[in-house]
């Protein structure tokens, strides 16, 4: 037999479709189900980790969302509270100011009535020896006036005149 790849023979044709059939027929059977299921699987897995990817980048958009929320939040509750805590200083300093003017103000009124009363205590004490100075020297005066009877003869008249007279 000879073998002309140019002329090739009937069974020679025959039998390659025959081969090629069966080849075929066996990779319908044993070998494109279980490649298709594969690259069905294939297919699935690939779907679903591209939605998965999907999701994953829908949630880290909704946390990145809520994490800018979560920050003006808190920057808006830490003004607030800068706010508040600025309002309470104001507010201690200008009652410390406040205490501070009312203290001082007590504590010169209560000067102002020491002075007074130390003024009032010092006049007293000067009267109080002017008076007795004054009683000293009218006694000394009268002691001087009494030593002449005569002369305080004259002193009684004059009195009893005036007492007379009122």
């Amino acid at each position: 037999m000879n073998f002309d790849i140019g002329n090739p023979s009937i069974g020679l044709v025959f039998w390659t479709s025959v081969a090629f059939l069966l080849l075929l027929l066996l990779l319908w059977k044993f070998a494109w189900k279980p490649i298709m299921q594969a690259i069905g699987e294939r297919e699935q897995s690939i779907e679903s980790a591209l939605t998965s990817a999907e999701k994953a980048k829908e949630e880290m958009a909704r946390l990145t969302n809520e994490n800018e929320q979560l920050l003006k939040a808190a920057r808006a509750e830490r003004d607030v509270i800068l706010k508040e805590a600025k309002n309470l200083k104001d507010q201690i300093v200008a009652d410390a100011k406040v205490l501070a003017q009312t203290e001082g103000a007590k504590l010169i009124e209560q000067a102002r009535k020491e002075i007074d009363d130390q003024k009032k205590r010092a006049l007293a004490e000067v009267k109080g020896q002017v008076s007795s100075l004054s009683l000293e020297i009218a006694r000394k005066v009268l002691q001087k006036e009494f030593e002449d009877e005569r002369k305080q003869q004259t002193l009684v008249a004059d009195l009893l005149k005036d007492v007379e007279l009122n």
